[in-house]
């Protein structure tokens, strides 16, 4: 397919997006699933059919793509079919991949602080520590700026988080002086995590690929053989307050889900909680009169 025949649908798509506010990042991976969709089919979107559709998810399933990018182009090929070229019969064709939960891997908080006592320096641990000390994913760590740490109300302000929805998160003492230590070291008026190789520039902040690097290099240095990310830091999080009997709806907020299902998955791995319930048979057995013996 030419660029030229291309054009024209991915402006319109452009257009269809911004109208709707997509943001940023769900346009660029909207237009690039469309993309891949129009190499593999070799003419104009505006003639797909059905089959080509369905060719096209068996091509995906074949080729060996992870269920995130499958479902990706799913929501990418949907938004295109029914909104920009008006083509719900071909949106209805396509078909999300679902895949049972699995359960999330949680460091213990003796785990949790090698780790962090691992970091590959201050600006690394105090991020780390925001990951973990107030349940953030990733990208929010990432995008705090200094003015988002409200040390008199103790809150972290997260702006436009998953789902363009702002939040606050809690901020512990403890974290309030470790950002403190580590403001005093980059004097930064702008990203509260500068990026640039001497953590330093102004312009951009730490990238997300740096932060899940440097949080690889602290597991390996602290000899923790789970997989971990960033994101295993939030889930600790949650699963850490779920021990200290947090109601559960507390969690949802502080992690910023719109679903209480989702923040119920920690209750499967919060251990000292299961050991801490009494099963009915103890209560069974005390009330049960110990059998006479035989004469």
């Amino acid at each position: 397919m030419t660029d030229k025949a291309v054009s024209p649908l991915r402006r319109r798509m452009i257009e269809d997006m911004t109208i709707r506010k997509l943001g940023a990042k769900t346009q660029h991976d909207y237009v690039q699933r469309v993309k891949d969709f129009a190499a593999f089919l070799g003419r104009s979107l505006a003639d797909a059919s059905k089959e080509d559709v369905r060719r096209y998810q068996l091509h995906l399933s074949s080729s060996g793509a992870h269920t995130p990018k499958i479902n990706s182009t799913v929501s990418a090929l949907r938004f295109f079919f029914d909104v920009t070229l008006d083509r719900a019969d071909l949106a209805r064709q396509m078909t999300f991949v679902y895949e049972p939960r699995k359960v999330p891997v949680v460091l213990s908080q003796e785990e949790m602080k090698r780790l962090l006592e691992a970091a590959p320096g201050l600006k690394y641990k105090a991020a780390l520590s925001v990951a973990y000390g107030a349940g953030l994913r990733v990208s929010e760590v990432v995008s705090l700026k200094v003015s988002d740490i409200d040390s008199k109300r103790m809150l972290i302000r997260i702006e436009q988080g998953k789902g363009r929805k702002d939040r606050n998160a809690m901020l512990s003492p403890a974290l309030l002086e470790l950002l403190r230590e580590w403001w005093k070291v980059c004097r930064s008026r702008g990203w509260l995590f500068p990026g640039g190789r001497d953590g330093r520039d102004p312009v951009q902040p730490m990238t997300t690929r740096q932060l899940t690097r440097a949080c690889h290099m602290a597991a390996q240095a602290a000899e923790i053989k789970k997989r971990v990310s960033p994101h295993t830091l939030r889930h600790s999080f949650a699963t850490h307050l779920l021990e200290q009997n947090i109601d559960i709806r507390v969690i949802q907020v502080l992690l910023g889900h719109s679903k209480l299902d989702t923040t119920a998955l920690y209750t499967r791995v919060a251990t000292n909680t299961i050991r801490e319930v009494v099963s009915p048979l103890d209560h069974l057995i005390k009330v049960i009169k110990p059998a006479a013996p035989p004469a």
